[in-house]
């Protein structure tokens, strides 16, 4: 779904106490991070230096990537496309950032951004359309591919080699994070429609669902194993939730009627977006545990 210039960011902190089943205590320390301007802003990644990459939607209506390193925005617009959104970057070292765009024509195709040039991620050769949405320190770049019948399937693409990762019995299925131990976390539907997670390790599928929630969604992992999420409730609404050391702790942004988990990085910092009210913009936050 979800060009250089320079621009402050407002940073607003409020508090916030993690809920979890016979979890122990763990605190949130939210701030909002929205590009000046904007009209929504979803942050999608974080890396180690605490730079944040994502997407925002300018007054026109918009879609363009971002880099936000401090005070400093970069705005990223594929010149292939008419709509550009950014999901995540590398954890540590260089910015490398993957993203998608979307053409003239109404064709996604998924991207590697990195020194200053735009790399095409267009699937394996039987995709249609695709989607990069997370990127390790070695370069190893997971997300999703439309085949010619209109299935989706995860991917990882490593050394220029695709490999499609459809968990076992899943309708539809989208690998959403990766870390530099190449763990990947997935998220897909199953035969009544609703949305599972998965962790796999290179041989094996483990279901990682948020306890309680109709649907989850895996966001990203992190290098310590931590895992973020976007899960449903019986009534549809949607919360966050960070998967630690095998507890769950589900946490709203503070009086949001809406909020999504998105990346975080190894130095307890994750990113992600909220709405004041139900079908509102969606605005940025980042959130220190």
């Amino acid at each position: 779904m979800k060009n250089c210039k320079v621009i402050g960011f407002v940073l607003l902190a409020f508090m916030s106490a993690a809920v979890g089943v016979d979890a122990p205590p763990l605190t949130f320390k939210f701030a909002s991070a929205n590009v000046p301007g904007a009209i929504q802003t979803y942050p999608g990644g974080v890396n180690n230096a605490g730079v944040m990459v994502g997407t925002y939607q300018d007054k026109s209506k918009a879609f363009h990537g971002y880099i936000l390193n401090g005070n400093k925005l970069t705005t990223l617009d594929n010149a292939k496309g008419i709509s550009t959104t950014c999901n995540n970057l590398t954890a540590n070292g260089a910015i490398a950032v993957v993203g998608a765009y979307i053409t003239s024509s109404g064709a996604t195709v998924g991207f590697l951004y990195k020194s200053g040039e735009f790399t095409d991620v267009p699937g394996p050769k039987s995709a249609t359309a695709s989607l990069a949405i997370a990127i390790n320190d070695q370069g190893s770049i997971v997300g999703y591919y439309n085949d010619t019948n209109n299935a989706t399937h995860g991917f990882l693409l490593r050394n220029k080699i695709y490999t499609t990762l459809d968990v076992p019995g899943a309708a539809a299925t989208v690998a959403s994070g990766i870390n530099d131990q190449g763990k990947i976390v997935l998220y897909w539907s199953n035969s009544t429609g609703s949305y599972q997670s998965s962790l796999y390790n290179g041989k094996t599928f483990k279901t990682i669902n948020v306890s309680g929630a109709t649907d989850s969604f895996a966001s990203d992992i992190n290098n310590v194993g931590d895992v973020t999420f976007q899960w449903l409730d019986s009534g549809g609404g949607s919360h966050g939730a960070l998967l630690r050391n095998g507890t769950y702790y589900k946490f709203n942004y503070p009086k949001a009627a809406y909020t999504y988990a998105g990346g975080l990085n190894d130095k307890n910092i994750l990113v992600g977006g909220y709405e004041v009210k139900a079908k509102g913009p969606v605005l940025g936050f980042k959130a220190i545990f």
